[in-house]
């Protein structure tokens, strides 16, 4: 039988275990690099980028396309990294809290 009741308290747990795991992402730090250890990125679960290393050897006036890819390359990685962690803890956070009710879109929750 369908208690709302303690639907709603699921609902009001699964939003507090939510927001304490958005407190969470920025302690979430990813790190990665590209052109072998050339540029290294470190960003958080929140999807904030937190540092960029460039080695000296890679900056050439002649040719900045080459470090800026590398930039890029780095800092795409360390995101795609940092959403994919921040994931893992917002999913995990709400963990056998939720039925799995099909067509229920959790989405805008932050649980895909």
């Amino acid at each position: 039988m369908f208690n709302l009741s303690d639907m709603m308290g699921k609902f009001q747990e699964m939003q507090s275990r939510l927001n304490e795991a958005k407190e969470n992402l920025d302690n979430i730090i990813v790190e990665s690099e590209a052109g072998g250890g050339m540029v290294r990125v470190k960003a958080n679960a929140s999807r904030k980028i937190l540092k960029i290393e460039v080695d000296p050897d890679i900056i050439d006036k002649n040719d900045p396309e080459i470090m800026t890819d590398l930039i890029t390359a780095a800092v795409n990685k360390a995101l795609t990294q940092a959403e994919a962690r921040g994931q893992e803890e917002l999913q995990g956070a709400t963990k056998g809290l939720m039925p799995n009710i099909p067509g229920l879109d959790l989405g805008k929750f932050g649980i895909s």
